[in-house]
């Protein structure tokens, strides 16, 4: 490989693209991303991340730093046109059990401008923007060639990669190289979006608020001190130029600025967007591998679209990593789709919900808003997906083991990240590495299994939230990923050490592999 090749490219800048190239440089990957932009792009689009994104934005280093720029909310509330409550879904704006707020809003180009110069710190990494990548081919010996035009002089430049990671987007050309499609799922709205800035008191509730109205659906939210979203159905016949100033605006912001003036009112921006459904029929093609919206397409009733793509490169990065430095066989990157596609068309699917019941019109409409909204809480599956902001488990693959026992559910789960007897939290002891947590101490031979294998071992102390966890899942262990999710319970450490020659290669059985 020549020494100006890199090991991963990834096209595509974006939230999904920065935190992949991230989380590669922490495992020692070097990697190129490529982006049509110069610099960040301008305009906010996603609002709202949970923590169990936060807990990957902790993974990149700049969970402090975010925590200045986001504000956490109160979770959602679903309305009847006369704005009376039909539901509401709570969220914890202290912390989880993931050691943040689970509802958390922002400004997306203030978190890119963050993702960049963490970028920044770390080498292995190299950003090229303005440029347009034109054509993803075959290289031989199994590369990828990627061949792109700097915008600013003309120029063609080619490189070759032992990995290509589309992260390009809705419109994703690493998509239609690899002959994946979309497949619609049966929805596409068009919305107005409006950011607005006020240093005035609107006294509104501080969660987010769904209007659910057939005939203009809504959503409300405060994502910073003085930043406020509003977002609403167009109807036939209408864009976005006819509601370009706060007077036309104000019929449809009204109900949440009574007593508030149009000259206390700074008109950020006003844009139409078409909200879709949509999810590629295959993720990858040999090494070249999709994620974020050349993936999938979310409408953002639950506030998910940025936070999967983050989920997608949380999920590949590592496997990626190990398998480049020979610790894993390159048969693991085949769970990358067959764990994060079932997981994303799972939240297409609640968005879905939530936005029909917002949107649907006739006796079906009125039926789920006057009988199904109101008792979704209580429906059985859906309270740790509305109301809890816990997401669903992985499927079963080759790094998932889910047990039959029914009573042990941790498979696929994300281990929390609890805090121990000495006040730290597990994400912070482990680092990136594989880990054992358990609820009894193993034995010499088992902790030189561990030690051989590279894994860090985490002894829950009795009483402390970790053992608490193990024991609800009628586990005596868990090997944790370096996602956090869990491959698989056990009956102890020594067990789980055992395991472990099933999944990894031992540290000194891999001299030699790696980055070169």
């Amino acid at each position: 490989m020549s020494s100006t090749d890199p090991v991963v490219v990834i096209v595509g800048a974006g939230p999904t693209g920065i935190t992949a190239a991230t989380l590669l440089a922490q495992h020692g990957v070097p990697s190129l991303i490529l982006d049509r932009y110069a610099d960040v792009y301008p305009q906010p689009r996603a609002v709202h991340l949970d923590d169990e994104v936060f807990r990957i934005v902790h993974r990149l280093g700049i969970a402090e730093e975010f925590a200045k720029i986001s504000r956490p909310a109160l979770g959602l509330r679903l309305l009847d046109p006369r704005l009376d409550v039909l539901a509401e879904f709570q969220r914890d704006p202290t912390q989880s059990r993931h050691g943040y707020p689970e509802a958390n809003m922002f400004d997306q180009p203030e978190l890119e401008a963050l993702l960049r110069t963490n970028l920044a710190r770390h080498p292995l990494a190299a950003l090229r923007g303005n440029v347009e990548v034109t054509d993803v081919a075959p290289a031989g010996d199994g590369r990828t060639r990627i061949t792109y035009t700097d915008r600013g002089d003309g120029g063609r430049h080619v490189v070759d990669a032992d990995y290509l990671l589309g992260c390009d987007g809705a419109n994703s050309l690493v998509r239609s190289r690899i002959g994946s499609t979309m497949r619609d799922l049966n929805f596409e709205q068009r919305w107005l979006v409006v950011d607005v800035a006020t240093t005035a008191d609107l006294h509104q509730w501080g969660g987010v608020h769904q209007l659910c109205d057939p005939r203009r659906a809504g959503t409300f939210m405060q994502i910073g001190d003085v930043r406020y979203r509003w977002e609403f159905r167009l109807l036939p016949g209408e864009s976005a130029g006819d509601f370009s100033t706060l007077d036309a605006l104000g019929p449809l912001i009204a109900p949440w600025t009574v007593g508030v003036g149009v000259d206390d009112l700074e008109l950020i921006r006003v844009a139409e967007y078409t909200f879709r459904a949509q999810i590629a029929d295959h993720w990858r093609r040999a090494n070249t591998f999709l994620l974020g919206d050349a993936a999938h397409l979310t409408p953002p009733f639950v506030g998910q679209g940025m936070g999967a793509g983050m989920r997608d490169a949380m999920n590949l990065a590592w496997k990626l990593a190990y398998v480049i430095n020979g610790r894993l066989a390159p048969t693991a990157l085949d769970s990358y789709e067959a764990e994060r596609k079932p997981h994303a068309r799972k939240m297409i699917n609640l968005a879905l919900m939530v936005g029909r019941a917002m949107t649907a019109g006739g006796e079906i409409g009125n039926l789920l808003r006057r009988n199904v909204v109101p008792r979704m809480h209580l429906l059985p599956g859906l309270r740790e997906r509305v109301v809890d902001s816990r997401t669903p488990a992985l499927h079963s693959s080759t790094l998932v083991h889910r047990s039959r026992d029914p009573r042990c559910r941790l498979g696929g789960t994300l281990c929390p990240n609890a805090v121990d007897s000495d006040g730290r939290r597990l994400d912070d002891v482990v680092g990136n590495s594989f880990a054992i947590v358990t609820n009894q101490a193993p034995g010499a031979a088992d902790r030189t299994v561990i030690e051989h294998y590279g894994v860090m071992l985490q002894v829950a102390t009795p009483g402390t939230e970790l053992a608490a966890w193990l024991r609800r899942g009628h586990a005596g262990a868990a090997i944790i990923r370096p996602d956090r999710t869990v491959l698989r319970a056990s009956r102890d450490a020594g067990e789980a050490a055992r395991l472990l020659r099933s999944y990894l290669v031992a540290v000194d059985e891999n001299k030699g592999a790696g980055v070169q």
